[in-house]
């Protein structure tokens, strides 16, 4: 079995002017390891897809499989919102031990583990900082190492740099990409951004306006990594993508 299968999933919320469907039969499987991005329209459902898969939606229709078992999903993802999550009252460290204290750990060897992140993401010397002293793209990253350092195979991300500039937004790119690397733990990451999706991606799942439904899944396996934004690969792959994805677009 992959690490994940989606099968048939079907959502829809009722509103005062009617039930709305957002997702329609989505249906796809992400290997161990994988890094698979979603991409689709504004609206289109990407992020009600991504709860469902941390268990904190239910679908009306369809089932969801971590691992080959089909239950409760619940605590068994770590899930990446788009909203800031991070605690004002906890360090940037404490923070970013969260799960390690919630799952009962050793917090000794998770204090290790978090100041080892740290150290990738550039945040050594900010462990005992608050949030509200943070920059966007340092709350950014601490989000990103207490994701990592949660111990869960599957990582759910919705959106995780698409509130920063474009040159944090870079850097923290290649950060991501390089401890995934390390630590190979299957992503599914939802994004607006094609580029951003071609240069981490293994593979794209294209979904359709609302009701969301998979349009293609496009594999990047010929694009060889690591990749750069002027790669001729790249540019050509994201001005393909464009094209697919304009119809889905309503004016």
């Amino acid at each position: 079995m992959p690490a994940l299968r989606v099968s048939g999933l079907e959502k829809s919320f009722r509103t005062p002017h009617g039930t709305v469907a957002v997702l329609n039969s989505v249906t796809f499987d992400v290997e161990k390891g994988e890094w698979l991005t979603c991409l689709g329209p504004s609206g289109c459902g990407k992020t009600t897809s991504l709860r469902v898969l941390a268990g904190l939606l239910e679908p009306d229709a369809g089932s969801v499989w971590l691992d080959g078992a089909h239950g409760s999903r619940l605590g068994r993802t770590a899930y990446l919102p788009q909203e800031d999550t991070l605690l004002p009252w906890r360090t940037a460290l404490q923070n970013a031990m969260l799960s390690a204290e919630i799952d009962g750990r050793p917090l000794a060897a998770a204090r290790a583990e978090a100041m080892g992140l740290f150290e990738r993401f550039r945040l050594l010397g900010f462990e005992d900082v608050y949030p509200s002293q943070l920059s966007g793209g340092m709350r950014q990253r601490v989000e990103l190492a207490r994701t990592f350092l949660s111990h869960r195979e599957l990582l759910l991300l919705d959106e995780p740099l698409g509130a920063l500039d474009p040159q944090t937004r870079a850097s923290l790119q290649e950060w991501l990409l390089a401890v995934w690397n390390e630590f190979r733990r299957t992503v599914v990451l939802v994004t607006h951004d094609v580029e951003e999706a071609v240069l981490l991606s293994d593979r794209l799942l294209l979904l359709t306006a609302r009701p969301a439904t998979v349009r293609e899944t496009v594999s990047l396996a010929l694009l060889p990594r690591p990749r750069r934004r002027a790669d001729p690969g790249v540019v050509a792959e994201r001005t393909r993508l464009l094209s697919l994805l304009a119809p889905e677009v309503a004016p």
